[in-house]
C-alpha cells in the first residue's frame, strides 16, 4: 500500500505510511489503524495542532499567506506530511493568486455552477502553491449589514448560503484539496467575536443559523472550522452541544473539526467536546493535553478518535487520482483564471436603479467624468486573512480608460468639491465611485485580539494599525454624499457605483443619481467588468443577496461591542415580511437592460418534492441573463413560519424575444420546521404558496396541497 506522496500531499516524501492512489476505504481504514497503533501519545497529540505559525509570520514580516501553514495532521517519524493550509474566500491567499470578486459579490450571481468553477480554480491554485487544505468556504449568515466580514459570506438566506457554499467546497475538492466550512456557528459580528455570547433557541438555531452548514456537509465538504464566539454560554471550539450532539450525533458528520486561528479553544476539554485540531499552534492542546490524558481527565480514546478523523480525511484525499497530471506554478493566475474573474465581476453587479441613464452610449459620451478616490484605488476588500496579493488590479478608472481612451476620461478624486464640479460640468456623463475600503469594514485586526498580537514575544500581528471591524454607519461618508450632489449639480447624467460588502443605505442621495450600480469588491478584473456593464456590452444580471432597508432601525438590533446578544428567527426579508416593512430594495432585486416576463407557473407534488415550472421571456432588445427565484410559503398553522422562504433559484440566459421554461424541484424535507419539544422535524400539512419571479417582491403565485 506504500506510495510516494505527490505535490500538495507532502511533495516527494517517500513513505510506507501513506495510502496508494486508488486505495479503497477499507484499505484506508486499515492503514489508519496501523498508524494509530504505531504512534506514541505525544505524536498523536502533536497531530492535533498546527505548528510553526508564529515563527513563519514573523519571518515573513507579518504577510499572511506568504507560505502554506501547517494546520494539523502529520507524523514526522512515519513520514506522514502535515496538512498545509491556505485561506481563500476570494482567492488563494498566497502572493500572485487570482483575486475574484468577494464572496458576497459571488452570492449576488445566484449561480452555483459559476461558483463551482471558481472553487475549482482555487483548488488548482492551492495545489500549485503547495497547499492541500483550504478555508475558502465561509457561510456565516448575514444577520445585519454592519457586520465587518459580511463580504466573506454569500448573503442573508440560509438556503442560498448552503447551495453556494456547497458549490465552492466541492469545486475546491475536485482537485483533492480538503475544504473546510466556516465559522461554526452563529458568527455574524466581528469586533466582539472573541468574547460575545450568542444565545438562540432551538428553532432559530436549526431553522436559520445551522442548516446551511448541514447542506455543505451533506454535499461532501470534508471539514469544519469553529467560530470564536460563545453559543448559549460555551465557546464554539469546546461546545459539546455543537461539535458532538449536533455535528456528529444528529448530522452524522465523520470528518474532522479544527479551530480558527488563535483563541479558538480555551480549555483542554475542547478535545473531548469534539475539537480535533487546535490551530495554528498548541497553545491549549499540546503538552497540556498530554498531561490531561496522563492525569486521567481526558480519555485516551478521545485522542485516538481525533487522530482517526484527521488521518482518514487526509488519506482519503491522498488516495484520489488528480484531475491534472501536475500542478505547476504557471497555472497560477493563468489567462483562463483571470477571464473567469472578469466573468464573475460582470455577473455579480446589481443594477439597483436606472431611469434610462444606463447603458451609456459611446457615441453620446465623448467625455466621461469619473469622481471619487475609490475609482483610482486597488480596492479588492478586506486586508485580514482573506487578502489576496494578486498580480494586478484593474481599477474602475483604468477599466474605463482602457475602453474609451485616456483623453475621453477625466478624473477628480473629490477632495476638492469645486474642482469635481468643474470636471463634471465639462463632461457628457458622470460616474461617481463611492463606498468603503478595508479600513471601514473587514476582519478586525487590532491590539490584543490580532493573530497572536497580545504583547507576547513571537506572536506578531498581521497589521501594525487598526483595520476593519464592524461598520459604524450603514450610509456613505458625508464627503462622498457631497461628491454625489456636486455631480448632480452639473446637470449631466450621474451614475453612482457602490463598492461595499453588504447593504448601503441610499435615502440621503438616491434622487441625485440617474442610476445606481452595486459592484461590490469586484476583484482583479473589476475595472474591465465595470466598463463593459456601464456601456452595455454586458447587461447587469446580479441580484441582491440581502435586503436594503430605508432606515437602519428596520434591521435587527446590533451592538458591535456586545458581551451578549440574542439571535432570533427574524432577520432580512423574513423580518421585513413579518413586520410589513417595505424595503428600499428587496432581497433578490436587480434590474437589467432587458425586460423579463413570467407566465405559466405550475407546481405539483411528486416523489417527495414540489416540482415547479415557469416560462420566462426576454421582452427586451438585448441578450441578458435572469435569475429565476422560487419561494415557498408554509401554512404556518401548527407553528409560526416565515411568509415565504427561498427554496430554489436558477440563472437563465435569454436572447431578445426568447422564451425558456425553467424547472425547479423543492424537496419537501426543506419545508419542515423544528419542533423544540421533540428535538425533531415536522412537515405541516395544508396549502403551500409557491411563488416565482425575478425578486422577492415581484412574484407570481400558485398553490399546492400537502
Amino acid at each position: 500500500m506504500a506510495t510516494t506522496s505527490t505535490v500538495g500531499q507532502g511533495a516527494g516524501i517517500p513513505s510506507g505510511w501513506m495510502p496508494a492512489k486508488g486505495a479503497s476505504q477499507a484499505e484506508i481504514d486499515a492503514l489508519v489503524t496501523r498508524v494509530l497503533a504505531e504512534l506514541r501519545l505525544d505524536e498523536k497529540v502533536a497531530m492535533m495542532s498546527g505548528k510553526g505559525f508564529f515563527d513563519a509570520l514573523a519571518e515573513d514580516d507579518r504577510i499572511w499567506g506568504a507560505r502554506p501553514y501547517r494546520a494539523g495532521g502529520g507524523a514526522e517519524r512515519l513520514g506522514i506530511p502535515p496538512l498545509m493550509f491556505t485561506d481563500g474566500p476570494r482567492g488563494v491567499t498566497r502572493v500572485g493568486s487570482t483575486c475574484f470578486p468577494c464572496t458576497m459579490a459571488r452570492g449576488a450571481t445566484f449561480d452555483a455552477a459559476l461558483e463551482r468553477r471558481v472553487g475549482e480554480v482555487m483548488g488548482v491554485e492551492a495545489r500549485a502553491q503547495d497547499c492541500n487544505f483550504s478555508g475558502a468556504v465561509c457561510i456565516n449568515l448575514l444577520r445585519h449589514p454592519a457586520w465587518g466580514r459580511a463580504q466573506e459570506t454569500y448573503g442573508e438566506d440560509p438556503w442560498h448560503l448552503g447551495v453556494m457554499g456547497a458549490a465552492m467546497g466541492t469545486g475546491i475538492q475536485a482537485h483533492n484539496v480538503i475544504a473546510t466550512v466556516k465559522h461554526f456557528a452563529l458568527n455574524s459580528m466581528e469586533n466582539a467575536r472573541f468574547k460575545v455570547n450568542v444565545t438562540a433557541d432551538a428553532r432559530a438555531m436549526h431553522e436559520v443559523y445551522l442548516p446551511h452548514f448541514k447542506h455543505c456537509l451533506d454535499a461532501g465538504v470534508a471539514t469544519v472550522m469553529t467560530a470564536y464566539n460563545k453559543v448559549n454560554g460555551e465557546f464554539c471550539g469546546q461546545s459539546r452541544a455543537l461539535l458532538t450532539d449536533v455535528l456528529r450525533g444528529e448530522w452524522g458528520f465523520e470528518g474532522f473539526v479544527h479551530s480558527d486561528w488563535v483563541r479558538g479553544v480555551h480549555k483542554v476539554y475542547g478535545a473531548a467536546a469534539g475539537l480535533d485540531v487546535e490551530n495554528p499552534e498548541p497553545l491549549v492542546f499540546g503538552e497540556k493535553l498530554v498531561a490531561a490524558v496522563e492525569a486521567g481527565t481526558v480519555e485516551p480514546e478521545v485522542i485516538d478518535q481525533a487522530c482517526r478523523r484527521i488521518l482518514t480525511t487526509q488519506f482519503r484525499f491522498a488516495a484520489l487520482e488528480d484531475p491534472l497530471e501536475g500542478y505547476s506554478k504557471d497555472l497560477i493566475a493563468q489567462d483562463s483564471h483571470r477571464a473567469l474573474a472578469r466573468e464573475v465581476a460582470e455577473k455579480c453587479a446589481v443594477l439597483l436603479e436606472n431611469d434610462g441613464t444606463l447603458p451609456l452610449r459611446r457615441e453620446k459620451v465623448r467625455k466621461l467624468a469619473v469622481l471619487g478616490t475609490l475609482a483610482d484605488m486597488e480596492n479588492t476588500g478586506d486586508n485580514g486573512s482573506s487578502r489576496v496579493r494578486t498580480p494586478y488590479v484593474i481599477t474602475p478608472l483604468q477599466g474605463l480608460r482602457a475602453m474609451l481612451g485616456n483623453e475621453a476620461v477625466v478624473y477628480a478624486g473629490g477632495e476638492d468639491i469645486d474642482a469635481a464640479k468643474q470636471v463634471a460640468a465639462d463632461a457628457d456623463a458622470v460616474v461617481v465611485v463611492a463606498g468603503f475600503t478595508a479600513k471601514e469594514e473587514g476582519e478586525y485586526i487590532i491590539g490584543d485580539i490580532a493573530l497572536g498580537a497580545d504583547g507576547k514575544p513571537g506572536r506578531p500581528s498581521i497589521s501594525k494599525e487598526p483595520i476593519g471591524g464592524d461598520r459604524l454607519s450603514l450610509g456613505l461618508p458625508e464627503h462622498q454624499v457631497a461628491l454625489i450632489r456636486a455631480a448632480a449639480a452639473s446637470g449631466k447624467p450621474v451614475v453612482v457605483v457602490l463598492v461595499a460588502g453588504s447593504a448601503v443605505l441610499v435615502e440621503e442621495w438616491r434622487e441625485e443619481a440617474g442610476a445606481i450600480l452595486m459592484s461590490f469588491y469586484a476583484g482583479m478584473e473589476g475595472g474591465h467588468a465595470l466598463a463593459s456593464l456601464l456601456f452595455g456590452e454586458v447587461s447587469p444580471s446580479g441580484k441582491l443577496p440581502f435586503t436594503v432597508a430605508r432606515e437602519a432601525g428596520d434591521y435587527p438590533f446590533f451592538d458591535r461591542d456586545a458581551e451578549a446578544i440574542e439571535y432570533g428567527r427574524w432577520h432580512g426579508y423574513t423580518k421585513f415580511d413579518r413586520e410589513e416593512i417595505t424595503p428600499r430594495y428587496a432581497f433578490g432585486h436587480g434590474l437589467s437592460y432587458a425586460r423579463f416576463a413570467y407566465r405559466g407557473l405550475m407546481a405539483r407534488v411528486v416523489d417527495g418534492a414540489i416540482e415547479v415550472s415557469v416560462a420566462v421571456r426576454n421582452d427586451g432588445d438585448m441578450a441578458a441573463e435572469e435569475v429565476v427565484q422560487c419561494y415557498v410559503g408554509a401554512p404556518g398553522v401548527e407553528a409560526e413560519q416565515p411568509a415565504k422562504l427561498l427554496r430554489g433559484f436558477e440563472r437563465v440566459a435569454l436572447a431578445p424575444g426568447e422564451t425558456k421554461v425553467v424547472q425547479l424541484a423543492v424537496a419537501l424535507e426543506s419545508l419542515r420546521w423544528r419542533d423544540p419539544a421533540t428535538h425533531g422535524w415536522r412537515l405541516e400539512g395544508g396549502d403551500y404558496r409557491v411563488l416565482v419571479g425575478g425578486a422577492s417582491d415581484t412574484l407570481i403565485e400558485t398553490r399546492v396541497t400537502l
